[in-house]
């Protein structure tokens, strides 16, 4: 099976549209904070990078991406570009060149500071009006409340990349189509958890020896169940290990 076939079988007549789906900025700030790297000092060719690949996995899923998306890849490669230039040689008296990054930078703080600020703003009002804390035992299995941390869709397309990496090769002399559908996956996960009526590691939904093309038909899966609000997905921790819970 040559390269074009296999592209072609990987790619599905399936778009999903996801209202969690947020932008090219919180891709960017997921970024920086995945490497701990500070937003005024920015290494531009590697978060150049890591944004192409998520946008490459964006495209093998099928997700329905805005336009804002291939701008910000523009504008990070022509910053890019713009730093493999010499510097300019700067006369007495003369003010230097801004940094090509400045203006995404500032873009950024000032993006980070309004998200913070209106995530606090919007919890506030429902703690003890709409929101009631659970008293769970300690040796309780679940997490307390507090301790769950819900995971942005950045963070389960990183775990998605993960469980790509360890799929198995594609045969080369004898190919073997799945004939698994989404709308089956979506019935299947959804079975399975509410059978084990608890949470369950997210790499667990995806067969060991699964190929590309299912591995995708069960993210996609994934994806619509939370859109549909029929899963959870969170996290007890900062980088924790991802679990998917039924709702």
């Amino acid at each position: 099976m040559d390269r074009n076939d296999s592209e072609r079988n990987e790619s599905l007549p399936y778009t999903v549209r996801l209202e969690m789906f947020e932008g090219p900025l919180d891709l960017l700030l997921h970024l920086i904070k995945k490497n701990q790297i500070s937003i005024t000092d920015i290494p531009i060719a590697l978060i150049t990078e890591q944004y192409l690949e998520y946008l490459k996995l964006m495209k093998v899923l099928n997700l329905d991406v805005a336009g804002d998306y291939l701008l910000m890849a523009s504008t990070l490669l022509h910053i890019k570009s713009r730093m493999l230039l010499p510097a300019p040689t700067i006369e007495e008296g003369e003010e230097g060149e801004e940094d090509p990054r400045a203006e995404l930078m500032r873009r950024l703080v000032e993006y980070q500071k309004y998200k913070e600020a209106s995530v606090e703003l919007g919890g506030r009002p429902l703690l003890n009006r709409d929101v009631f804390t659970r008293v769970i035992p300690e040796d309780a299995e679940h997490p307390r409340e507090e301790e769950i941390e819900e995971v942005t869709l950045f963070e389960l397309l990183e775990a998605f990349r993960q469980v790509l990496l360890r799929a198995k090769p594609e045969t080369i002399h004898e190919v073997t189509l799945d004939s698994v559908t989404v709308e089956e996956k979506i019935q299947e996960i959804h079975s399975l958890l509410l059978a084990e009526n608890r949470s369950m590691a997210f790499h667990l939904l995806f067969p060991e020896q699964a190929s590309r093309r299912v591995i995708v038909v069960t993210f996609l899966a994934v994806l619509e169940l939370v859109k549909m609000k029929l899963i959870r997905i969170f996290q007890t921790g900062p980088f924790e290990v991802i679990r998917v819970s039924p709702v």
